[in-house]
């Protein structure tokens, strides 16, 4: 029989609910519990703290956020929202930009690390990052939650969740703003000679969203569900690539994007022959609208990015009880894709690129136990994409239980592959002195990865620690490509992309986990990361070699929790911002270490006030170079809750 403890069931590991200790995948759970306990609003701020991960974010809240998992890319990480994969397809990398998604209404989330392919598909051959929206249940329940701080920073969250009869319902809708944050440090400020009103001009960032989810119990084994998330964001920046400009003669120069993003999925799940047969069908779609301009001498007017993505999917468990279970299962995706610019001179040429392709895949898992002692999972997927080929990809996770010591140890093994995006593909610009031209004929990048791991639990389970290795190989990586031409008496610049690295990825993710008492816990992870091109032998950028997060949570007296966190991250290499340097690695990126706290305090059933400091020490630090990350900032405010 399954815990009914939450932290301790995996869905997204086998695609059913299983014990996590019974498969050998390595996994955070991340619960609605947590994520309100240490007040954390927007995605990246709660996974920069989650191990085998490293957040990078062109400055601070709305800023471009990269998800880079065991050294991989960050396009090589799939995310997905209640079984939709939501990677933007409008994107040059086709990576999953977390700047604008917020917490509000999640339930949990899960983070798979290894290759993931077997079970999910393209993208996850590094991981993947499984988001669910938490399920109304219970009488009627609406809040209301204002927060204001640092940074301009004003928020409102009104929400509501509940089950009426055989209909349950959670809808939130959340208003962020921040205004006033800075993101050029001082050193490129005095470079640049910036006058005071250039050192007085910051980023602005307003984001509105909703997320629904609804869901009606027909029959005891039958269900329908819908959930939808809209994220509509405005986004001013100010950087120093700006400030470079303007002190170059490029006038009075300022960024704007702004973005609109709609991802909607139905189901519809049924239970047949007593539990024998347990089948899901999907049907999703995901809009994304990006317009990006730039004023000033040389702006090049707005750009527009649109990507649209229907996913049809299908899969059925056969419950074979103690002989194991069986899962197979199909899906279907059609991604399209569009980008334009209107020329706005001789030197700022403008495109049209239109694309589309289809995707339909196939897989089929095994999973069982012989005598409780040794568990897994093995399983296998067939990808046909009409532009870059077909693929096969499997993983295995084992997991033994040695019996009465509290003793497992884990491993996996599989490969992975990452298509190239219709972008890279297909996009197509030509101006007078050089030309940018997708490449039809890339391949998927490949992966090999595996990883072992021991587990223990001592103490009647109130202390639990373990350490997993992993290494992954990667071959036909994409880069972009860049190629001179002289023959006509000057250089003529050709950029494009082409299958032209290799990589190695290896390193430690440990942790321990202590509950000494049931108002007390404390948890800390570490994560060492060795990752270098093997063609260059040069270290990747933006891949800090250690990492070590420190949390612990008390609730001292009844209605009051109190949370704090220690993050560290060792230095990286990275792309110099200042000098001839053009390499991507010629940069040091410098170590830095933050302590937050936060503390809430329920004064009676209708009414809680809570507050938070994050980066108490004031760190100044940059990640990436280039990009300052907020110093000490406070925050506080009140939920009103029925």
């Amino acid at each position: 029989m399954l815990s009914r403890n939450p932290e301790q069931i995996t869905v997204s590991a086998a695609r059913r609910p299983v014990r996590r200790d019974e498969i050998g995948t390595a996994m955070t759970i991340i619960t609605e519990q947590q994520i309100l306990k240490q007040q954390r609003r927007s995605l990246p701020d709660l996974l920069a703290r989650e191990p085998g991960l490293n957040l990078v974010r062109t400055g601070g809240a709305g800023g471009t956020t990269s998800i880079f998992m065991r050294g991989t890319n960050a396009n090589e990480v799939k995310v997905r929202l209640d079984g939709m994969d939501i990677n933007d397809g409008s994107s040059a990398s086709g990576m999953f930009d977390a700047a604008q998604f917020m917490t509000d209404g999640i339930g949990r989330i899960e983070v798979l690390r290894g290759p993931q392919s077997g079970l999910y598909g393209a993208d996850a051959m590094a991981g993947v990052i499984d988001i669910t929206t938490a399920r109304g249940e219970g009488r009627f329940k609406p809040f209301l939650r204002l927060e204001g701080g640092s940074y301009g920073t004003f928020n409102q969250v009104i929400g509501l969740r509940g089950s009426k009869g055989r209909f349950h319902y959670n809808v939130t809708l959340n208003h962020y703003r921040m205004d006033g944050f800075r993101s050029i440090p001082h050193y490129i400020d005095r470079y640049y000679g910036a006058t005071r009103a250039q050192r007085h001009t910051g980023n602005r960032n307003d984001n509105r969203g909703t997320n629904i989810r609804l869901g009606y119990d027909v029959t005891r084994n039958f269900d329908l569900g819908l959930t939808t998330r809209l994220i509509q964001s405005n986004y001013h920046t100010y950087s120093l690539y700006d400030l470079q400009s303007e002190n170059e003669g490029g006038g009075h120069v300022r960024e704007r994007n702004n973005t609109n993003e709609a991802i909607v999925r139905g189901t519809a799940h049924l239970v047949s022959f007593d539990g024998f047969f347990d089948q899901v069908i999907g049907l999703g779609y995901m809009a994304i609208r990006n317009r990006w301009n730039q004023t000033g001498l040389y702006a090049t007017g707005p750009i527009y990015y649109r990507s649209d993505r229907l996913k049809i999917d299908w899969h059925g468990t056969f419950n074979f009880k103690k002989y194991g279970t069986v899962l197979i299962g199909a899906e279907h995706f059609h991604d399209t894709f569009d980008t334009s610019h209107t020329a706005g001179s001789a030197y700022d040429t403008g495109y049209h690129t239109q694309a589309s392709m289809d995707t339909t895949a196939g897989y089929a898992q095994y999973e069982g136990n012989w005598n409780k002692i040794l568990y897994g999972a093995a399983n296998v997927r067939y990808d046909s994409n009409s532009r870059y080929g077909h693929y096969v990809t499997w993983r295995v996770a084992p997991s033994v239980h040695i019996p009465h010591t509290g003793t497992i140890i884990k491993a996996s093994a599989g490969s992975g592959f990452h298509g190239p995006t219709l972008y890279q593909l297909f996009f197509n610009q030509t101006g007078s002195s050089y030309s940018q031209k997708g490449n039809p004929d890339l391949r998927a990048e490949r992966l090999i990865g595996y990883d072992a791991g021991v587990e223990q639990k001592l103490l009647h389970d109130k202390l639990h620690f373990g350490a997993t290795w992993y290494d992954n190989k990667v071959k036909n990586l994409i880069q972009s490509t860049l190629s001179i031409d002289n023959s006509s008496g000057y250089s003529y610049y050709q950029y494009s992309y082409g299958n032209v690295s290799r990589a190695r990825m290896y390193g430690v993710e440990a942790f321990a986990e202590w509950k000494p008492i049931k108002t007390l816990d404390f948890n800390l992870t570490y994560t060492w990361t060795h990752a270098r091109d093997l063609t260059n032998h040069l270290p990747l950028q933006r891949r800090p070699q250690h990492k070590l997060n420190f949390n612990t949570s008390w609730n001292p007296v009844k209605d009051l929790t109190l949370s704090g966190n220690i993050l560290y991250v060792s230095g990286w290499r990275d792309l110099p911002v200042i000098g001839s340097e053009v390499c991507s690695t010629c940069g040091k990126g410098h170590g830095y270490f933050t302590v937050d706290l936060a503390a809430s305090y329920k004064i009676n059933r209708f009414v809680t006030v809570f507050a938070r400091a994050d980066n108490l020490l004031n760190r100044q630090y940059e990640e990436p170079i280039g990009y300052l990350q907020p110093g000490r900032a406070g925050y506080g405010g009140v939920t009103l809750s029925y």
